[in-house]
């Protein structure tokens, strides 16, 4: 039993010393016109940690009649890419809720996890129900960054009320948006490595954006 309980010890070590961020995507047919876009942010989400073993990215997606997927933990740009040109979009509801059920659960108390990246254009579930998940997050400082892409008042609200309540922020795009995307999800992966002191000084317009949006 005492060797049990060491493996599993020195596992948990293990798995805090690391630096997670989740990756989640809408992939439901309404993505589709900038889906080719969220397969160009791959090399983005591992600039900015080339030089840091530690940083590990797994990606999530849902799409069609309730599917949903998550990847093993990479650390690479490489396989994530490979997963991306895996996926096309297919009609289907939104499934917030199951990609923020599966971020919690993944390994459950430990601090690796350090954000949950998602981006999407809709949301067409039950607002308690998530805004009751965000506050899961923050219990787990597990802030959620909402990437929101085009205008839909009904997501815009949702999103704002997830990120506040989970400590995480709230950023709605517009279709031309593909760059500031990319130099945010940079300034995401910043704040995974390094937290709020990361972003705070920065000369980069993405930082300072994030630091503003962030809740406190």
């Amino acid at each position: 039993m005492s060797a049990f309980v060491s493996k599993a010890r020195a596992l948990k070590r293990v798995a805090d010393a690391q630096n997670r961020l989740i990756f989640a995507l809408d992939a439901t047919a309404s993505r589709e016109p900038t889906w080719h876009v969220a397969r160009t942010m791959h090399q983005a989400l591992f600039d900015v940690a080339t030089e840091d073993a530690t940083f590990a990215l797994q990606l999530c997606y849902f799409r069609g009649l309730m599917e949903f997927e998550a990847t093993p933990w990479m650390t690479k740009p490489g396989p994530l890419l490979d997963a991306l040109n895996a996926v096309y979009c297919q009609g289907g509801a939104t499934q917030i809720e199951r990609v923020l059920r599966h971020a919690l659960g993944e390994f459950e108390g430990s601090s690796s996890i350090k954000a949950i990246v998602y981006i999407g254009d809709a949301c067409e579930e039950n607002e308690d129900t998530l805004n009751a998940l965000a506050v899961q997050c923050r219990l787990a400082r597990r802030p959620l960054l909402l990437f929101q892409e085009g205008s839909d008042a009904t997501a815009s609200r949702c999103f704002a009320s997830m990120a506040a309540l989970s400590g995480g922020a709230h950023v709605q795009l517009d279709d031309a948006s593909g760059d500031r995307l990319r130099e945010l999800l940079k300034s995401a992966v910043r704040f995974v490595l390094g937290g709020r002191k990361a972003l705070q000084g920065s000369r980069r317009e993405s930082d300072k954006l994030l630091l503003n949006k962030l809740s406190s």
